[in-house]
């Protein structure tokens, strides 16, 4: 196929967007072969099936890199619980927050959490967004945690969209385990991992690394599993306070270090060395009325490509929209738009190992976005307006 008459954001570098005025995109199957001005197209792809868009912005499709979309139940009762003075830690600490998420999600059959994640889904590809990362964590026993795996490998089969799993047992401290949590990751955590790997369900370990979770030491017997089996690590660090998660993170060259909000410019120098990706989220953020900012400034200043997501969960972030997540990234965080959707598309690329995501070039992987837009920063400018005309997968339309 050859699309013409666009406007193409290339993002061939991250300095700008790499904006061709009037361009053609030529696709052999899965895979942009080639792009550049219109009046340049080679003779090889003139003939090609051609689809006029109309002077469209054509974007790389949109990634969202963090998600724990596979989730039973809710929790609206914990977000007025917090509106009405209770903080995060004081509901997780009563056994509300993950805890209680844990609980619904051990009741529900596959097939429930399955329907129930296609709702959250569709909402991401309406969006945009081809490649989707899913988490476990809500099961921490491992009937509950192989069963989410299971069922994020499903949703590709159901969805015309990718999903990259993350192994996220080590989230928290089940109710059974209360207060031993090294017997926990000794006896269920590693052992689950190890048979979660077996079945082909894992293509990254992750950990919370937080007070109210897992220290560095705890996470740092995970990380050495998925060492042992090949696994790239991500890791949830610095959301609520410091205790060196980011720079565990670098020591083992993770693919990512998320949330970051309390990460300190030291941090962010050991993230530039380990070539670890940076990802934001403003939606925790916004949820969890927070005011620790990420230090998006020594991240910009040190290099460290900060990547983009809506950390889409039951209880910190229940957040369905790339766009807006965007939209938070440059409102709350001072992002610029050009940082904005490099966060959801090569930076989110980055993130979960996907080289050939998230750029518009020769040989990348023919995901694309065509928008009603006229410039790539209305992107993010615009708050619940979804200006999606199309989406390319794998070079169908």
């Amino acid at each position: 196929m050859l699309f013409t008459n666009a406007k193409i954001v290339t993002l061939q570098d991250n300095q700008d967007y790499g904006l061709i005025e009037d361009g053609a995109i030529a696709l052999d199957g899965e895979t942009i072969v080639w792009v550049g001005p219109a009046a340049d197209v080679p003779a090889a792809y003139r003939n090609a099936q051609t689809h006029d868009l109309g002077g469209r912005l054509v974007t790389p499709a949109l990634i969202d890199c963090h998600t724990h979309i596979v989730f039973g139940g809710n929790r609206a009762t914990e977000f007025e619980l917090r509106l009405n003075g209770a903080s995060y830690e004081d509901v997780a600490r009563a056994g509300g927050g993950i805890v209680s998420t844990v609980k619904a999600t051990r009741r529900a059959t596959e097939q429930e959490l399955l329907a129930d994640a296609l709702t959250r889904v569709d909402a991401l590809i309406a969006e945009g967004v081809t490649l989707i990362e899913v988490k476990s964590g809500y099961g921490l026993d491992t009937e509950t945690e192989l069963k989410m795996l299971r069922v994020a490998r499903e949703i590709a089969r159901a969805r015309a969209v990718d999903v990259r799993t993350s192994f996220l047992g080590a989230h928290a401290v089940p109710p059974e385990f209360a207060g031993k949590p090294d017997a926990y990751i000794d006896d269920i955590c590693i052992p689950t991992l190890r048979a979660a790997h077996a079945e082909g369900l894992v293509d990254a370990v992750d950990g919370f690394c937080e007070g109210i979770a897992f220290d560095t030491a705890q996470i740092a017997r995970v990380f050495d599993v998925a060492v042992e089996l090949c696994l790239p690590i991500k890791i949830h660090a610095e959301q609520l306070s410091n205790i060196g998660g980011t720079q565990l993170a670098a020591k083992y060259g993770a693919l990512s270090a998320d949330h970051v909000e309390y990460a300190t410019d030291a941090d962010a120098q050991a993230l530039a060395k380990s070539g670890t990706i940076a990802v934001v989220l403003p939606g925790a953020f916004y949820t969890l009325r927070e005011t620790q900012a990420p230090l998006i400034a020594s991240f910009r200043d040190h290099g460290v490509p900060m990547a983009l997501a809506t950390d889409c969960n039951p209880g910190s972030s229940p957040l369905a929209s790339p766009l807006l997540a965007m939209n938070m990234a440059c409102t709350l965080f001072r992002m610029t738009p050009l940082e904005a959707l490099l966060g959801m598309t090569a930076h989110a690329a980055a993130a979960l190992g996907a080289p050939d995501r998230g750029r518009i070039t020769a040989g990348a992987r023919a995901d694309l976005c065509i928008w009603n837009a006229a410039h790539p920063s209305e992107l993010a400018y615009r708050i619940g307006f979804n200006p999606l005309h199309q989406r390319i997968f794998k070079g169908s339309l």
